[in-house]
């Protein structure tokens, strides 16, 4: 729903009220195509969680990535940001303990800025938090223990087809966020 009490600018923000258990998932999709940058593609996003993640698997961005028709996820699990890829279940960074202290644990009721480039023909991808590249959200293509080495175990390629933001809980993790000033580009938009 779109909330005017609550943005990061502006007056309006999307404010996604998450329900515990895979079947209740809801997604909202931004119109812009991804066509003519499906394989080099910036997104940038402002979000806010009403509480801190919890040590459940959740996913708040959604794309689906037409080489193998699965989708790749961006979430939450052991209390940090983690992408995950729906093929093989590898997640970005992997949750061990040094995976782990490499990602983010969002604060609570404050916005933060998410960026992230997938550059589909390098089989890369890079996250930035609040204009810092995070080290353990990104796959630079050469597989390191601990960070991305599930990531690589398969050739990744993507041609992404949509964004969806919302929630999805894999188990008991209810979620109020909010969305704001998300940007689809084929060039890095910045934090500013």
């Amino acid at each position: 729903q779109i909330d005017g009490e609550i943005a990061a600018s502006g007056r309006h923000s999307l404010r996604i009220d998450g329900q515990a258990g895979y079947c209740n998932h809801v997604f909202a999709s931004p119109t812009t195509s991804l066509d003519s940058i499906s394989h080099d593609l910036w997104v940038r996003f402002r979000v806010r969680f009403e509480s801190a993640l919890s040590r459940d698997h959740v996913t708040f961005l959604t794309m689906h990535d037409a080489t193998d028709d699965r989708e790749i996820r961006m979430g939450g699990q052991s209390e940090i940001l983690m992408w995950n890829k729906e093929l093989d279940d590898a997640t970005l960074p992997e949750l061990s303990p040094t995976g782990i202290a490499a990602s983010v644990r969002p604060t609570a009721g404050a916005w933060h800025c998410v960026e992230y480039h997938v550059n589909g023909s390098a089989g890369t991808l890079d996250t930035y938090v609040d204009g810092s590249r995070v080290e353990g959200l990104s796959a630079d293509g050469t597989p390191t223990r601990d960070l991305d080495g599930q990531w690589h175990r398969r050739p990744w390629s993507p041609s992404l087809t949509n964004a969806l933001f919302g929630w999805e809980s894999y188990g008991g993790a209810a979620m109020t966020l909010w969305f704001d000033d998300i940007v689809i580009d084929d060039s890095r938009i910045g934090c500013d």
